[in-house]
Formats: C-alpha cells, sequence, structure tokens
C-alpha cells in the first residue's frame, strides 16, 4: 500500500469516526440542542478537527443522515431483489418503509430537516449534491417499479410513476409521523389504530392505480 493510499485510508476511518460520535449525540439531543463541542469530545478529536472534515454542524447532521438515507435504500434493495410480482413487490415497499421507521426511528426523524429552511442556510452546496444523489436513488427504485407495473399492464397507462410514487410517499410518510408525535391521541381520544390506516392507506392508493384486470388477478391486494 503506497502512502497516498494509506493517508486516505486513515483520513476516511477518522471520517466514520467522527460520523459515530456524532450520530451518538445527535440520536441523544437533536440538531438544535447538540454541539460540535459535544461531538468533539465524544469523537476524542479537537473541535478544529472536525471541522478540517465538515463545514458545519448542519454538514455533520446532513453525513448522519446520510446513513438513514443508504439503509432505507438497501431495506428497499432487498425487498426487490426478491421474485414477487410487481404489485406485490409495490405493496411490500409500503411494509418495509415502515419497518424502517419502526426500527430506525432516529434516522426516520433525521428526515424532518427539510422541513426547516433556516438550517439549510448552513449547509455546504457539496453536502446538499451527496444528499440530492442518495435521496434521488432511492426515489429511482420506487418510480421504476411503478413504470414497470405500467409496462406489464397492470397499472393503469395514464398514471405518471413519478406522481404515484410522491402520493404513496406522502401518504405514508404523514401517518407515521402522526404515530411518532401523537399515536396515543388517535388511539385512546379517536379511537383510530394508525399502523391499521396505513396499511388501509397504501391499499387504496395501490387499487386507484391498478388495471380493472389487475384487481381480479391481484385481489388480495384490494382492500
Amino acid at each position: 500500500m503506497g502512502i497516498t493510499e494509506r493517508k486516505e485510508r486513515e483520513k476516511e476511518h477518522r471520517r466514520e469516526e467522527i460520523i459515530d460520535a456524532a450520530q451518538k449525540i445527535f440520536f441523544q439531543k437533536g440538531l438544535l440542542v447538540a454541539t460540535m463541542d459535544e461531538i468533539a469530545e465524544a469523537a476524542e478529536l479537537s473541535k478544529g478537527t472536525l471541522y478540517l472534515y465538515y463545514k458545519s454542524k448542519e454538514d455533520l447532521y446532513l453525513a448522519v443522515m446520510l446513513r438513514g438515507t443508504e439503509v432505507l435504500a438497501d431495506i428497499f434493495g432487498k425487498v426487490l431483489s426478491k421474485d414477487h410480482p410487481t404489485l406485490k413487490t409495490i405493496a411490500n415497499l409500503g411494509e418495509a418503509y415502515y419497518e424502517f421507521f419502526k426500527e430506525h426511528r432516529n434516522y426516520f426523524r433525521m428526515f424532518y430537516f427539510f422541513e426547516n429552511p433556516q438550517f439549510h442556510k448552513q449547509v455546504s452546496p457539496e453536502m446538499l449534491q451527496s444528499c440530492s444523489g442518495e435521496n434521488q436513488k432511492v426515489w429511482k427504485l420506487v418510480i421504476d417499479l411503478i413504470q414497470r407495473g405500467i409496462d406489464e399492464g397492470v397499472i393503469q397507462r395514464d398514471i405518471d410513476p413519478k406522481q404515484a410514487a410522491v402520493i404513496l410517499w406522502a401518504s405514508s410518510n404523514h401517518l407515521m409521523r402522526q404515530m411518532d408525535r401523537e399515536d396515543t391521541y388517535w388511539h385512546d381520544v379517536m379511537g383510530i389504530d394508525l399502523e391499521a390506516a396505513f396499511r388501509k392507506a397504501n391499499a387504496m392508493i395501490l387499487e386507484s392505480m391498478m388495471t380493472e384486470d389487475a384487481k381480479v388477478r391481484f385481489h388480495e391486494l384490494v382492500p
């Protein structure tokens, strides 16, 4: 191994150690309360060293969030690798997203970042580009799957796969956020099981996309 390669590996190892420390602090305290001093202490580094790797606390926050995006992409990839009919795979992606929400709640909460524009000005263009690239990979998995259903004739041809992907995401995301923030209220006061509502909503949206023939062939997916 050459000197340059060794230095690059050492740099990458240090970067991962910093992200590990940042993840611990951000999961405990969130973006607003956490400080670079605390992250530096957890990483056993000087704060100045952190800034050699990340230009701001927000950049480091997104570096951790990228891990969550990669976890989600890996979960989706495993669903897509199974030999199931396209419509069943779409339904399974919804279940997989819910499992991600339950098992990786802290990563899920980090996705709220993009709803707070006041934080964005502290993020470097390079980090925004990295996040956009990873997000597009996940979107492409879903959009391509819906397009495959259109090509197979099980999804209506006038469906825009990008719009359909956004609708599925928006419905799922909103219900899971309600579970995260106000599950007790919906259950105890309103008498609504949000998990059941989540599955019902996904099934209804999928049904609205299906051709009449597909509704007969895949009747188990129709609510």
